[in-house]
């Protein structure tokens, strides 16, 4: 096939850095957002998101004409779809995203073309994409009806990369390509060889959505053991540190770091994908992430306790005297990612239930989300000389380098004990 014109629908935290990648091998990329503001800054050569070296390459492929980007899809050979897909109150997930790109780019749909899902999607999500297409195009054919012989290519390639190191990973990293036909996943190989250096696996959708989940579901029971076991050493009075470091001499034995709770738009989405989609057998998979998602109500308890301790030990000041210092937002550190952030919502409790001042310090933003109240934003010094309870919840660099001698700390990630 021909790959003269690629767009990328969404341009977040995977979207744009995979139409930088296109856009830095020669290729038209049309990039496609439902935010004025990024697409404004985009055509800037600017970027609205932290990622090493993107901004870069995004300044140079907007440059050299490579790169722009618009509110309404365009004509193009290949569209990528790099949409949100989150989940709902019950857990369930919710598609209306890739719905809405399938409607988006079904207008500018030609025989030929080559749909891609990118986003991180349950079983059967690919599948649902084509027949949505196939009922805004009837007028074209799909793989589902036609085959090899479709108008249309469908196929699935998740992402999976980590954030901080995406450009590097999107070249190094194997690809998993499943297809709806072997002729869509062929055409998917092709394109993705543009850029990718390492293997492309060929299967079909199902199991790669089901690779994705699998991968993220895995890290997440092993996250909840390494999280269930601070919980049982604080109980035990063992420092959990100690332990894992040496739990991990053995040579078949690497217990993960414990922390807050699990964030991002991956492992702590996909799990609950995989239980959606067969709630009788995914029992570990659902017990895993209810121990993560308890994690922050722990983390909140230990606070209360440290500023009692606070209290009992300066008896002349009061609860509204306490001001807990929170260190890091983001869910990973050295990110400015918020997405599903545990340590999000750890200070927005603290805050709504505190009489106190509550103190965020995160290097990575430069304001704090609109819905967050009575927290102020503060820079590191200004928190460890000025606060009675400290909380640090993200390991980022900074705080790797300073350190806090406070008698009152809380400290989730090991950084500081």
């Amino acid at each position: 096939m021909r790959f003269d014109t690629i767009s990328v629908i969404g341009l977040g935290y995977i979207g744009l850095p995979t139409a930088a990648m296109f856009a830095s091998k020669n290729k038209k990329v049309i990039g496609v957002d439902v935010s004025q503001k990024t697409v404004d800054m985009i055509n800037r050569g600017e970027i609205h998101i932290v990622e090493p070296k993107l901004d870069e390459v995004v300044r140079k492929v907007v440059e050299g004409g490579f790169l722009t980007a618009t509110l309404i899809p365009e004509p193009a050979d290949v569209f990528l779809v790099a949409v949100p897909t989150p989940f709902n109150a019950d857990n369930s997930p919710d598609l209306s995203y890739i719905e809405s790109a399938s409607k988006a780019i079904s207008s500018v749909l030609k025989k030929g073309d080559l749909v891609i899902l990118e986003s991180t999607s349950p079983v059967g999500a690919t599948e649902k994409m084509s027949g949505w297409l196939a009922g805004f195009r009837p007028d074209l054919s799909f793989p589902q009806h036609a085959g090899d012989e479709s108008d249309i290519r469908i196929a699935h390639c998740p992402e999976r990369v980590l954030p901080g190191k995406v450009m590097e990973e999107l070249i190094t990293n194997d690809r998993v390509i499943g297809g709806m036909t072997s002729k869509c996943a062929q055409a998917a190989v092709e394109l993705y060889k543009i850029f990718v250096e390492s293997e492309c696996v060929v299967t079909n959708t199902r199991t790669a959505e089901m690779a994705k989940l699998t991968e993220n579901s895995f890290r997440d029971v092993n996250i909840a053991f390494a999280n269930e076991l601070s919980m049982i050493c604080d109980k035990l009075e063992i420092n959990v540190w100690e332990l894992i470091s040496l739990t991990n001499r053995h040579p078949r034995v690497d217990v993960l770091q414990p922390g807050p709770g699990v964030g991002g738009h991956c492992i702590a989405v996909d799990p609950w994908f995989i239980v959606s989609s067969a709630p009788e057998q995914a029992n570990l998979i659902r017990l895993a992430r209810q121990v993560n998602d308890s994690k922050p109500e722990w983390v909140i308890e230990k606070v209360k306790l440290e500023m009692v301790r606070f209290l009992q030990d300066n008896p002349e000041k009061t609860i509204k005297d306490v001001t807990v210092a929170c260190y890091g937002l983001a869910f990973k550190a050295d990110i400015d990612d918020l997405r599903e952030s545990p340590s999000l919502s750890i200070v927005k409790s603290l805050a709504s239930d505190h009489v106190g001042q509550v103190i965020a310090v995160e290097p990575n933003i430069s304001e704090l989300p609109k819905n967050m109240t009575r927290v102020s934003l503060s820079n590191l010094d200004f928190a460890l000389a000025n606060a009675d309870v400290h909380l640090l919840l993200v390991d980022h660099k900074e705080f790797k380098d300073a350190s806090c001698q406070s008698d009152f700390l809380i400290d989730t990630k090991g950084v500081w004990t």
